[in-house]
């Protein structure tokens, strides 16, 4: 969990990097960036996330068993154990930096992508094609900030509470919280959110490829085309009925008028 989770945070943080060079410097991208470049930071992320999580092994950190005894992950609040304090507080501080990286980099290609579809704006096949794409990046990044926020953050802050209160996965557990109610009653409260969570954190692989499948500009035409036809179906509908009442209602008077009229009478234009 912790190789897999912090890959999946640094390896969308240098993909973040990536667009952002591309679009700020794309000179120095075309010149630069070539695909063993892509191979070397793949290894090196991997391999640098692996060290790291393969730290308990030296005696640096602990994994335990945590709430309700289902899984396991990082201890955040045994101090007895060396290093424990320094390899959590590590995992969550890696964690959030590499959100904070993400979406400022997001944050800068948004920005080039508006400015460079600003200047380009005109009534040319090209330029409609590049806000097309434009909308459809800008989308798909928001997509993936929104879902990066929701599966990470309440992980990576509840980590950093627990560690800095001393709570730790033996004291969900066991009953030896007794001095206060609500010291007790906050511990608990801490635990089981900390398993909403590991797996909202969990949901983060993947929802990111949905993400980058749904959030297209394909699908979100026929979305709007369909939301679209339902809107006109609505305010048609009445329309229709009332057209519809007003000849019934039409055709009811004329036949009224004729049966006033006296038979074999004639009308006489004046």
């Amino acid at each position: 969990m912790t190789t897999f989770g912090l890959c999946s945070l640094f390896l969308a943080s240098a993909m973040a990097i990536e667009r952002a060079l591309a679009i700020t410097n794309p000179h120095w991208y075309s010149n630069h960036m070539k695909t063993s470049v892509t191979k070397q930071t793949l290894a090196v992320i991997w391999c640098l996330v692996l060290l790291f999580a393969l730290l308990p092994i030296a005696g640096v950190g602990e994994y335990t068993r945590q709430w309700p005894g289902t899984w396991c992950f990082i201890s955040t609040g045994d101090r007895e154990v060396p290093g424990n304090m320094f390899f959590a507080i590590t995992f969550a501080v890696l964690g959030i930096f590499s959100l904070l990286v993400t979406l400022s980099c997001n944050v800068v290609t948004i920005r080039g992508l508006i400015i460079r579809c600003k200047t380009k704006s005109g009534t040319s096949q090209s330029s409609k094609q590049w806000e097309r794409l434009t909308t459809e990046t800008v989308v798909q990044l928001l997509g993936i900030m929104c879902v990066l926020l929701i599966c990470w953050s309440p992980l990576l802050v509840l980590m950093l509470r627990m560690i800095s209160h001393q709570v730790s996965s033996h004291e969900c557990n066991s009953t030896a919280v007794t001095s206060s109610r609500n010291s007790s009653r906050d511990v608990q409260l801490d635990c089981n959110f900390f398993l909403t969570a590991i797996r909202l954190a969990s949901l983060n692989q993947i929802l990111d490829p949905w993400v980058y499948l749904l959030l297209r500009e394909i699908l979100l035409r026929k979305f709007c085309l369909v939301a679209n036809a339902v809107s006109n179906c609505s305010i048609e509908e009445p329309k229709e009925t009332q057209t519809a009442l007003d000849a019934l209602n039409k055709q009811n008077h004329q036949d009224g008028n004729n049966l006033d009229k006296p038979q074999g009478s004639k009308d006489v234009n004046i």
